[in-house]
């Protein structure tokens, strides 16, 4: 034996099991299925530009690379995390003289596409519109806010989705019968490993191929919960904390707190938490929903959500998580109204568009005898000297402004009495002007 002789190293599970045939891949159904779209484009052997979008571990690469071996086409694959403009270019060069040397046609794969900037994925455009290359991005967030609108429209979008948990124990299958020695599973094992794995094909067969080297090493033929366990000693569910997967989940825990569902609100606020969101993170976002959806229909939600971060703060993880979690099923059952959020909308929206009026000379304040001289202060009524401690009829909107009504409280939780006292004033406003009216006239 040679001890010098270059030693190649052991392709990872998920390589040496990457299908090799359409027929071998598993999911993606409403794309690969009969007559699917996806499906019909490698029937009729007619390439076309397209960005796969969908979350890790779906197969966009292992697509990407089996249209190339269909089609027969030269495969250059480049990372936009790694990649720029010169990688791009060299990529074209290289696809203008493998058209020139075989005629073959050339498949661009561009993973990540969405961390390009606007220039670098403009560099794609020409050699897409004359032909060149045929683009294929991958992407695990919104092409609609992630890709050029220029890029977008001349590329087909298909979205993948994670895989069922049958369709993992099927690839849970076909590694153990190929790599796996026959290793026996018990069902809970295989539940566990199937839930880690978490719709991602390549986090299963990574979790398997920890399996298998474990069990080798121990010499082990069946593997149960324990060992899994054991074995898979971080289970960090699949979480990008940048990423659609994170954005809509706490949208899912917004519309649950919202809608007053508070198991369901407590579901999230654990998948998030679980995934590793950043507990502060989801405080803040608790914050929001105190002031945006309960309000003042019980303004102790505020104060609840403010407390259970600064408690975090206080305690750290895992014991301030109940805090937390406290303040989301408080916010849950709160009453809710968004009288106050559509009061300050209502309000920024015409301050934007109306002009800069002055304010009116009885409500500025006058600290010097010029300011009194002028007129400053002149005429205000303090309330606190009028009868239920209300200047009924006072204007304090600037001079020649039709009064606004941007607050219109609920009926529900406090604002309920706030309407009352609300409605009482606005009566008290409208017998004044009547008296004003009355006055004038005689």
């Amino acid at each position: 034996m040679d001890l010098f002789a270059k030693r190649e190293p052991q392709a990872p599970l998920a390589e040496r099991l990457r299908p090799r045939t359409l027929n071998d891949v598993v999911g993606q159904t409403h794309l690969l299925g009969p007559g699917k779209p996806l499906r019909l484009a490698f029937e009729a052997h007619k390439p076309h530009s397209m960005i796969l979008w969908g979350p890790p571990g779906v197969g966009k690469t292992t697509l990407a690379r089996l249209m190339a071996q269909a089609f027969d086409a030269e495969f250059i694959a480049i990372s936009a995390v790694f990649s720029g403009v010169k990688d791009i270019r060299d990529a074209v060069q290289r696809a203008e003289l493998e058209l020139q040397q075989s005629g073959r046609h050339t498949i661009l794969f561009v993973d990540e596409v969405h961390r390009f900037n606007k220039a670098q994925q403009d560099a794609f455009l020409p050699y897409v519109e004359r032909g060149l290359i045929t683009f294929i991005g991958a992407t695990t967030e919104n092409p609609s806010f992630e890709v050029n609108s220029a890029l977008l429209s001349r590329a087909a979008v298909y979205v993948l989705q994670p895989l069922t948990a049958a369709e993992l124990g099927e690839l849970l299958e076909r590694a153990r019968y190929n790599t796996l020695n026959n290793i026996d599973f018990s069902d809970a094992a295989r539940q566990i490993l199937i839930a880690y794995a978490d719709g991602d094909a390549r986090r299963l067969l990574n979790l398997l191929e920890q399996i298998g080297t474990a069990a080798g090493e121990t010499g082990k033929k069946e593997i149960d919960e324990e060992f899994v366990r054991q074995t898979l000693t971080q289970s960090l569910r699949r979480f990008d904390k940048g990423g659609d997967a994170f954005y809509d989940q706490i949208s899912a825990l917004h519309k649950s707190v919202r809608g007053s569902a508070p198991d369901a609100a407590l579901y999230w606020l654990t998948r998030m938490l679980d995934g590793g969101a950043d507990p502060l993170y989801v405080g803040r976002r608790m914050i929001r929903m105190a002031t945006e959806d309960i309000g003042l229909a019980d303004p102790r939600a505020l104060r609840i959500a403010l407390d259970a971060c600064e408690t975090y703060e206080r305690l750290g993880s895992p014991e301030g998580e109940l805090a937390l979690a406290e303040a989301v099923l408080y916010l849950a059952v709160a009453p809710k109204s968004n009288a106050a959020y559509i009061a300050y909308n209502s309000a920024r929206e015409l301050v934007r568009n109306d002009k800069s009026r002055p304010v009116p000379e009885h409500l500025r304040n006058a600290p010097t005898k010029l300011m009194k001289e002028l007129g400053y202060g002149r005429e205000y009524r303090y309330a606190h000297d009028e009868p239920d401690a209300y200047a009924a009829g006072e204007d304090y909107f600037p001079e020649g402004m039709k009064r606004p009504v941007f607050y219109e409280p609920t009926s529900y939780g406090l604002e309920a009495k706030i309407r009352e006292r609300l409605d009482r004033l606005r009566e008290l406003d409208r017998q004044a002007a009547g008296k004003e009216r009355k006055d004038r006239k005689r």
